[in-house]
């Protein structure tokens, strides 16, 4: 079988490419990175080491690859002779791809291979394969044809890749656990893959993943950052540090449960299972890395105001999320485009305002309290 992939970063490479080839997928990866591509064309293989004690090596064999901005004509012809279509680009990256996916499959309608396919966007945001479906039916004249033969069934991914450099382009390493979860319901090919959870309703666990996982990182990022920390497994080395988590994860964990009765033992073990990853020691995540794009993070559907937002509606005050955003608000990074966005605009405008144009809120209550843990940090950042 044939999967065609976009993006051939680490993710791709050490997360999906690893389950495609479990499942005895020839995959090619499609990407704008020369290097990569070259390599992968040339060697036809790479290596995948696991960040623990073990350092096992897995060696993923039978892929190439094809760079979409200088061969579009073999992309499309690849997705019309694919099997699945995947990807882990970025969520801004996809309108970008998008017309080449809808011409590999308008080739694919118009050709030999007939049979349903699915392509599925794994990417950190909610309704990845949704969107990816509205950018697609932009560049489609004729989408009834291709609806009734292509899925684009949203999916929750997870596995921490830290940002890292080897002389081997194509080694990558990432950590021992992943968690990549399809809504079953938007399929139209009968291909399951092994070492995949299928789901009637993907929303609990995109949430799940999101205020816990996504929530979780982002809380040790800002509360390292502000005791000095570089790196995660550095910062989870503090016992502060670690209880400003186990507190923000209390607070979701009792949104999770209430809301979608994810049953509060097998929660907790959820929980433990994440703070144990963050303090893996083989994966130096740099904070500069889990703590970029804040302005993105403090949206009104993210991972601190959205969880915020539903506790209060549940007449909940999540002090340890409004401390979070506190600190997030005090962070800088000056390499960070955002972060220096955000620290101009403290600068120019009311606090208040800056809290409303930058998290989408109305309320003043929780703008105030939101101004309160604000203030609070800025001694401590200062």
């Amino acid at each position: 079988m044939k999967a065609v992939h976009f993006g051939a970063g680490n993710i791709g490479r050490g997360f999906i490419g690893e389950i495609l080839a479990n499942n005895e997928f020839e995959i090619t990866f499609i990407d704008v990175n020369d290097t990569i591509i070259d390599a992968l064309k040339t060697r036809k293989s790479y290596t995948i080491e696991l960040a623990d004690e073990s350092h096992e090596q897995i060696q993923i064999d039978h892929v190439t690859g094809l760079n979409n901005a200088k061969e579009p004509e073999a992309v499309i012809q690849a997705i019309s002779e694919a099997d699945i279509v995947t990807t882990a680009i970025g969520p801004n990256i996809l309108p970008r791809i998008a017309g080449l996916i809808a011409q590999g499959l308008e080739a694919r309608a118009q050709g030999q291979k007939k049979q349903p396919i699915d392509v599925i966007a794994c990417e950190n945001m909610i309704g990845g394969s949704t969107y990816l479906k509205s950018e697609v039916q932009k560049h489609l004249t004729s989408w009834s044809e291709i609806e009734a033969i292509v899925g684009f069934p949203d999916a929750a991914v997870d596995r921490i890749v830290p940002m890292q450099q080897h002389d081997d382009p194509l080694f990558v390493q990432v950590e021992p656990f992943s968690e990549w979860v399809i809504q079953e319901t938007g399929m139209k090919s009968n291909i399951h893959l092994s070492g995949v959870h299928y789901v009637a309703d993907l929303e609990p666990y995109i949430e799940r993943k999101l205020f816990s996982v996504n929530t979780g990182h982002a809380t040790v990022a800002y509360t390292g950052a502000l005791q000095g920390y570089q790196t995660i497994d550095e910062a989870m080395k503090d016992h502060l540090v670690v209880i400003q988590l186990k507190s923000v994860l209390e607070e979701t964990g009792q949104l999770l449960i209430e809301k979608w009765a994810f049953d509060p033992e097998e929660h907790e073990r959820y929980i433990e299972k994440i703070i144990q990853r963050f303090k893996n020691k083989y994966i130096s995540d740099a904070i500069t890395r889990v703590a970029r794009t804040p302005v993105r993070k403090l949206g009104t559907e993210e991972r601190f105001i959205r969880p915020v937002l539903e506790l209060e509606k549940r007449n909940v005050q999540p002090d340890h999320l409004y401390e979070t955003i506190g600190m997030i608000f005090n962070y800088h990074d000056p390499e960070d485009e955002q972060s220096r966005q955000l620290q101009e605009l403290l600068a120019e405008k009311e606090l208040s305002e800056v809290i409303a144009e930058v998290t989408g809120l109305t309320d003043e209550e929780i703008i105030g309290l939101i101004r309160q843990n604000i203030e609070k940090y800025a001694y401590v950042a200062a």
